[in-house]
């Protein structure tokens, strides 16, 4: 009997320890519980508004090509509801019971899903060139990644960059005018010149005055809109001269851009894309193994103990702000190689979805990437929604790209850790 009840106040009787883990496995907090409801709610309105809108009328088949020669059909109706039933199933499971453990990849899973039907229902009775709408995506997020990390560096160095949105302005307006001048390529230098300089304004107002940073961003956005604008308006319009230079035309690369599917869509671009990708090779390896990149993490997560270390944090600061005003500035000549000319507002809120592509991304270069994909795809699908004969206003495209933003950050971008001295004034010891 004491052997018996020895194990008995042990807690360790034979057979239990199976279910006390599993027990342990199901047991959530509040917090989890109502995430999980509302993911399930969202998920059944979602299961609802498949059946209202897309599996109405008489569908048709929509063709989706991969390249020359491929293709597949899928029936518009038939993946309405295929999508719906599945939408419920996952509303129903994740109210129930909870998906914590796989809860972000079956909602990526399920917005795929929905995406999908609802490019089916939209190309219905025609075709879909997937691989086109996937080499837009790719092109059309290539100055969110320029912009993200740039404000990946700012943020990782402790410095809140609002102002991502007046660097990518700053950064097409001086490409379209110093290019219209001289070449294309002098322009891009200058943009990078001119958005490094409003990049230390920034690090300066905050480091040296203790400017709230946010304040100070919204100032450099608005005053780089008026700017922009006025000199459009009053000089640029009256001197055409001034605004035009040639567009950067692609660059397939021999041999690669022939791989089936994979070549049109990420080896027949513009220099832009190969060298945002090559950067966000080059950032991750330089803040995860370098001294320089070490120093950042540092001045950003605790300065203090970086600057009783012997790191210059001041001046890490300013560094780091003015490379990351030159990567922004370049991304936004993107649109004067893309466009041939400045037009005013020309970014239209891009840099405020570069914000949130370095919160979805982790503060992570990688991370960052793939978020500013997901956005990329957006613009690249409304701009195809807008050639299908479809009955979505024109509208609610062009608002499709922030829907969608306000979407992935309150589902994804929830919890994300920002630096610990991220907006906190640093005073020399």
């Amino acid at each position: 009997m004491s052997g018996g009840i020895g194990i008995e106040n042990t807690g360790h009787r034979p057979g239990t320890d199976v279910y006390l883990d599993a027990v342990d496995s199901l047991t959530r907090t509040p917090d989890e519980i109502k995430r999980a409801r509302n993911l399930g709610i969202a998920y059944l309105l979602g299961a609802v508004l498949t059946v209202v809108v897309f599996a109405q009328g008489t569908g048709g088949t929509a063709t989706f090509t991969l390249g020359d020669d491929a293709s597949f059909g899928v029936g518009a109706i038939s993946m309405a509801w295929i999508c719906a039933v599945s939408l419920a199933c996952l509303g129903g499971v994740q109210i129930s019971r909870g998906t914590s453990n796989w809860q972000n990849a079956l909602l990526g899973v399920a917005a795929v899903l929905f995406v999908f039907t609802m490019m089916a229902w939209a190309a219905a009775g025609g075709g879909f060139s997937l691989t086109g709408t996937l080499h837009d995506a790719l092109k059309a997020s290539t100055p969110l990644v320029f912009g993200a990390l740039g404000g990946i560096l700012c943020e990782r160095s402790g410095i809140i960059n609002i102002a991502i949105e007046g660097f990518l302005l700053a950064g097409a307006f001086t490409s379209a005018v110093v290019g219209s001048v001289t070449n294309l390529w002098i322009g891009m230098i200058a943009a990078m010149i001119v958005s490094a300089l409003l990049a230390l304004l920034l690090a300066w107002l905050a480091i040296r005055f203790l400017v709230d940073q946010v304040i100070v961003g919204f100032a450099i956005n608005f005053f780089v809109l008026g700017l922009t604008s006025f000199v459009d308006a009053r000089v640029l319009t009256k001197n055409p001269d001034y605004n035009g230079v040639s567009t950067l035309a692609e660059w397939k690369i021999p041999l690669l851009s022939d791989i089936p599917i994979l070549g049109p869509v990420l080896f027949s671009q513009t220099i832009y894309v190969y060298l945002g990708l090559a950067l966000v090779a080059i950032i991750t390896w330089a803040l995860f193994s370098t001294k320089w990149g070490l120093q950042t993490r540092a001045v950003g997560e605790h300065p203090k103990a970086a600057g009783t270390l012997g790191v210059n944090v001041l001046r890490r600061r300013y560094v780091n702000l003015a490379i990351a005003g030159a990567i922004t500035g370049f991304g936004g000549s993107w649109w004067t190689a893309d466009v041939g000319r400045f037009n005013e507002n020309i970014t239209n809120g891009r840099g405020f979805i570069a914000l949130a592509v370095v919160l979805v991304g982790r503060h992570h270069p990688v991370g960052a990437l793939c978020a500013a994909l997901v956005f990329g795809f957006s613009d690249a699908l409304a701009l195809k929604f807008s050639f299908l004969n479809t009955s979505i206003p024109s509208e609610f495209l062009q608002l499709a790209p922030f829907l969608v933003t306000l979407i992935v950050v309150a589902s994804v971008g929830r919890g994300a850790r920002v630096p610990a001295a991220l907006g906190q004034p640093y005073e020399k010891q």
